[in-house]
């Protein structure tokens, strides 16, 4: 593969290639981590009996990136199964941000302004908390 910022790397179209392999790859990793905090999980979790009459929501502590960076410190199974979460959320979205670089060295001015809209508009859903 020919360097990333190079003219022949954008001419060839080995960017839809890049492209592909980063949603691989982070559909993996994400997997992986899932797997990872799932097995801890049950090996700490596993053996209780469920009480299905009474609803358990996740803990405060896994709904916030710092919450679920300081459980994934202390290999906490369900702060390390919201990691693999969020890395899954951020695949694509590091796609667009992508996108929007492989635009713009195109020259490519329409596309770069719609890419940028459509990462606005998922990043302002995101961190704006108007969703609930």
């Amino acid at each position: 593969m020919k360097q990333l910022f190079s003219k022949e790397f954008w001419q060839e179209r080995d960017v839809e290639m890049f492209i592909g392999q980063q949603l691989r790859w982070g559909v993996i990793t994400a997997s992986v981590i899932a797997f990872v905090g799932g097995i801890i999980y049950l090996a700490n979790y596993g053996g209780g009996t469920p009480e299905y009459h009474v609803f358990n929501g996740a803990p405060e502590y896994v709904r916030h990136l710092p919450g679920i960076f300081h459980g994934v410190a202390q290999l906490d199974g369900r702060a390390i199964i919201q990691l693999g979460v969020v890395v899954l959320l951020a695949t694509p979205i590091t796609r667009i941000a992508f996108s929007v670089v492989a635009f713009a060295m195109e020259k490519d001015k329409l596309y770069v302004v719609i890419t940028l809209l459509v990462l606005s508009i998922i990043i302002f859903s995101i961190f704006s908390g108007l969703g609930g």
